[in-house]
């Protein structure tokens, strides 16, 4: 990947949990989504664990790595950006959750692997156009399921209208991979469930419609729910505190 750059400050130190109870917290997660997975009639490892480290410091991702995540979720630039360029691990890869400000693009396409909060044609033409050379960043569209204003992403009756358009245009620097929801926080399970399978059947949906070979991903599903999403075809779960402990801002 292209060199990557700081923004010369630093981040806020965060009280971490030892070791141990770190790595006590991972086993536990995981062990959960392989059962969730396989009684969803999955295999135990259909399920990505990205763990959300947004807020959290280097060291909490180095301390993760250490007891086997490899996966990490940042929401904002200029607090990732350093992070990964702090991490010696090349093995890690870095997923950027938050919305695609033009002017971060370049460095969003530089320094994650994946996207998941894909919602207009002008994001993913500059997206595209900033990718090195050889290198496809991999993007989810973010669908906002429950029409929830305070959200972002596209509707679910505006998704054929996307697709179709960025069917008909060429992206060297970006694979189309999935769908991405937030389902509503603190909602019943049979509500975000809801959510959640309609997520599914969109994707289905447009799979079929258009032709799409490597559509399969559906992020979906945090800290409260992602037992709920798993039951529903998640195959990438973003958990922050369930892992790390409480955001420090």
């Amino acid at each position: 990947m292209p060199e990557r750059h700081g923004f010369g400050y630093a981040l806020t130190p965060v009280k971490l949990p030892p070791m141990d109870d770190l790595c006590e917290r991972y086993t536990h997660i995981t062990t959960r989504i392989a059962n969730a997975a396989r009684e969803s009639g999955r295999p135990a490892g259909a399920v990505r664990l990205v763990a959300v480290s947004k807020t959290h410091t280097a060291q909490a991702v180095a301390q993760l790595a250490a007891c086997g995540q490899r996966h990490f979720g940042e929401s904002r630039v200029q607090e990732g950006v350093p992070k990964i360029a702090a991490m010696q691990d090349t093995a890690l890869e870095w997923h950027f959750l938050g919305p695609v400000q033009r002017n971060k693009a370049r460095l969003i396409a530089a320094h994650f692997h994946w996207l998941h909060s894909l919602e207009s044609l002008d994001a993913a033409k500059t997206l595209s156009r900033h990718a090195a050379a050889g290198t496809r960043l991999r993007a989810l569209i973010e669908i906002n399921v429950t029409c929830d204003p305070r959200k972002h992403g596209l509707a679910p009756a505006a998704l054929p209208a996307f697709l179709e358009a960025y069917c008909a245009q060429s992206w060297p620097g970006l694979a189309l991979c999935g769908l991405m929801t937030i389902a509503a926080h603190g909602g019943p399970e049979t509500a975000v469930r809801q959510t959640f399978a309609q997520l599914r059947e969109l994707a289905a949906d447009s799979r079929r419609a258009f032709g799409l070979t490597d559509f399969d991903e559906l992020s979906m599903g945090m800290s409260d729910d992602y037992h709920w999403a798993i039951a529903e075809g998640a195959t990438i779960v973003r958990i922050g505190r369930a892992l790390f402990g409480a955001r420090a801002r």
